[in-house]
């Protein structure tokens, strides 16, 4: 897995690239937890090219939820190809984050 890392104000950007597995959840945490350090207004994940992603990467985004939550911090992943949303969707995770299908459309939603 590879991550980049873009900033569109107010926009930060974490583009991931390849599977999101156990042991590369690890670098998408540290990655998350620098972010957290930052005052940002809004993060979004560029999910369109995660490949896979496992109960672990699931749980990174779980576990900064309620931080940006209580921070005001606006949080959406896009790009999800049918098969990644779906498993998103099964676990309802839809409900407690946004998943729109371009950036575009996670822009439009934070600017409501």
């Amino acid at each position: 897995m590879q991550l980049k890392v873009i900033y569109e104000p107010p926009y930060s950007i974490i583009e991931i690239y390849g599977e999101v597995d156990a042991s590369s959840s690890i670098q998408l945490d540290e990655q998350m937890k620098a972010m957290m350090q930052e005052e940002i207004e809004a993060l979004l994940v560029d999910g369109t090219n995660i490949q896979y992603i496992s109960s672990a990467g699931l749980g990174v985004f779980m576990s900064y939820i309620q931080e940006m939550k209580d921070r005001n911090i606006f949080f959406a992943i896009f790009g999800l190809d049918e098969k990644t949303l779906n498993v998103f969707e099964i676990l309802g995770l839809h409900k407690v984050m946004p998943l729109p299908p371009t950036k575009e459309s996670a822009k439009k939603l934070k600017e409501g």
